[in-house]
């Protein structure tokens, strides 16, 4: 059984999370400033290489003025 950072959700909520910041126009460090960490951090969220939890979708739903459903996969 894969590990949930390889699940398709979890594919998933990071392909959101890249296509939102773009469409929001930020850049990985502008959003990294905004929540307090690294642009390395983001990166590495939108890569797939960090997991991410509920309060940190939350941060990055409200810096991208999406809802949080937008990111979760329904199904």
């Amino acid at each position: 059984m894969a590990t949930s950072i390889y699940s398709n959700d979890h594919k998933f909520i990071v392909e959101q999370l890249r296509k939102a910041r773009l469409e929001a126009k930020l850049d990985q460090k502008t959003v990294a400033e905004l929540i307090g960490r690294t642009q390395s951090y983001v990166s590495k969220i939108e890569s797939g290489q960090r997991k991410i939890d509920i309060v940190q979708l939350k941060q990055f739903a409200s810096i991208y003025k999406k809802p949080v459903k937008y990111f979760i996969k329904e199904g």
